[in-house]
């Protein structure tokens, strides 16, 4: 069961089936930014020119906290809302001693109620302001050009100003979000101002976190401007994420009193000939995420340097030479196949098993008999994109059983099992994982820049860990691992999947900071795990 909690600026404490409490913060499209400001101003009495105040208070703090009053502000605004922020953001610096001065951008028959009262203020209060770009010749520009809102491409004067601010030296503070990134999907519409830091308001916005819209986005800091946590309450859809790892990561408790069979045993079947390091990192990545036992299943050339590596491993064979004719289970290899998944907790499948005709016979062996929880990963699910009576096995209506399944696909993988061009997927990989999630009865991680975890009936998880260093044979299998150690000790899947995705971006982070991007190797990911566990 959930509950949903929210507290200040767009957080959201999730108890998830009474054990694990998660703490998350929403993260809007501009419909549903615009519904909460409606909200505010109609349903609760907050008027919109309050939620502005407070919106240019907290820029100007952000402002002073980074870079000190000893500064020279442009304010670049447009006619909006968004240019109405930016406007009393010039305001607040003039009255505290800063010197800072307003460049109006683009149609001023065009202003919004809320933009000409703001400038109207300022006239009255000589603030010096420019009508179009003048030069960008300051310390700090803030971008006020275009909010939440934008539908179309930026064009003519707006293009020019943008252009302005990027070829400029200052430092650039975005208001809510850089102007030419959509809120949505973070594409970028024609041109985007390349921002220091965005300072958004209430909660964070989808535009922010996608790319490229994020590499637009610097550091971004949510800033509360008094919107009641009301509005979220009984929120049940939509996308959540964490954003401070020390507060929000967790993996399971330990007893004092447990042994290795109660931490949880997985059975790994990876690895066809030559390809023994995936079936090395995954199981090793199940250990170090806590998991007692691991058992696995691989091509027989693998076991001999499974054990070396990999001593604390049970490792079963089959045959897979290259000569080898067969291309179905062995009766001993069946035996071995139906007692590992007898005794293990949990089943992962797939990194490296190939697509062969061995490795399709195995899936299908796996599937007819096990009732387990499962990871379904890489190669596995290469075969169920290729077979529809094997994917059925997780459609609604045809499973046999409720145990937890996750599918780890990237991308590529994930167009596969969509049947659909990587292309298409990208304009938006929200709705093509909830369009996945609403016909296969699985957690869903659709791996990429950022990171979707996706289930029917629950809110979608947008990872913000991980680094382009990550981008590393291997990566993934570790994530295999981290994620099936975690179900082995009693995680949903769906627990499993977020917290695994999150832990697995957060030891990426760690090994960045401790050598560079370049350097990351997948074992360095499994080597971080040590320390933000300790943490």
């Amino acid at each position: 069961m959930e509950f949903f909690f929210t507290g200040g600026c767009g957080i959201l404490y999730i108890i998830i089936e009474e054990r694990l409490v998660m703490l998350m913060e929403y993260v809007l499209t501009a419909a549903e930014m615009k519904a909460c400001d409606k909200a505010a101003t109609e349903e609760y009495g907050i008027g919109a020119a309050v939620l502005m105040e407070r919106a240019a208070l907290q820029t100007v703090s952000v402002i002073l906290d980074r870079y000190g009053p000893d500064i020279y502000v442009g304010v670049m605004a447009g006619s909006g809302n968004n240019g109405g922020d930016g406007i009393a953001v010039a305001r607040i610096l003039n009255e505290r001693g800063i010197r800072a001065e307003i460049n109006m951008v683009g149609d001023l028959s065009r202003l919004s109620p809320l933009a000409a009262a703001q400038l109207e203020t300022a006239q009255r209060l000589n603030i010096p302001i420019h009508y179009g770009v003048e030069h960008t010749l300051y310390d700090v520009i803030v971008d006020a050009i275009f909010g939440i809102g934008i539908t179309r491409n930026v064009e003519g004067d707006h293009r020019r100003a943008v252009e302005a601010v990027n070829a400029s030296r200052a430092k650039v503070v975005a208001v809510d979000i850089p102007s030419g990134v959509n809120t949505d999907d973070g594409s970028i519409m024609g041109c985007a101002v390349k921002a220091d830091i965005t300072v958004t308001f209430a909660y964070r916005k989808l535009g922010l976190m996608l790319y490229p819209g994020a590499s637009c986005a610097g550091e971004v800091v949510c800033a509360p401007i008094g919107i009641p946590g009301a509005v979220t309450a009984n929120k049940r859809s939509g996308v959540v994420t964490f954003t401070d790892w020390e507060k929000d990561l967790h993996f399971p408790g330990r007893s004092p009193s447990g042994n290795k069979g109660s931490f949880g045993k997985v059975l790994l079947i990876a690895g066809s000939r030559n390809m023994g390091g995936a079936c090395f990192l995954s199981a090793l990545s199940a250990y170090r995420t806590g998991a007692g036992m691991v058992r696995i299943f691989t091509a027989s050339q693998n076991r001999e340097s499974l054990l070396k590596r990999l001593p604390e491993a049970i490792v079963d064979g089959y045959d897979d030479e290259i000569y080898d004719e067969g291309t179905t289970l062995t009766p001993a290899e069946s035996g071995m196949l139906a007692s590992g998944v007898e005794w293990a907790d949990i089943v992962a499948v797939g990194p490296g098993i190939s697509v062969s005709e061995k490795a399709q016979a195995i899936l299908a062996a796996l599937l007819a008999q096990c009732d387990k929880p499962m990871v379904v990963d890489a190669d596995a699910l290469n075969i169920l994109s290729q077979n529809a009576g094997l994917l059925k096995y997780f459609a609604y209506g045809y499973r046999k059983n409720d145990s937890d399944v996750i599918f780890t696909p990237h991308l590529g993988e994930f167009s596969r099992l969509m049947k659909c061009p990587v292309a298409e997927i990208r304009k938006d990989m929200l709705a093509s994982c909830k369009a996945f999630t609403r016909k296969y009865d699985v957690s869903l991680v659709c791996k990429d820049a950022r990171t979707l975890v996706s289930r029917r009936g629950k809110l979608t998880y947008l990872n913000s860990s991980g680094n382009d260093g990550m981008a590393t044979a291997g990566s993934g299998d570790v994530l295999t691992g981290i994620i099936a150690g975690l179900l082995a000790q009693g995680y949903s899947g769906f627990e499993a999947a977020v917290m695994g995705t999150y832990a697995h971006g957060i030891a990426g982070d760690a090994a960045r900071e401790r050598t560079s991007a370049y350097y990351i190797m997948a074992q360095d990911i499994i080597k971080s795990l040590k320390d933000i566990e300790k943490e």
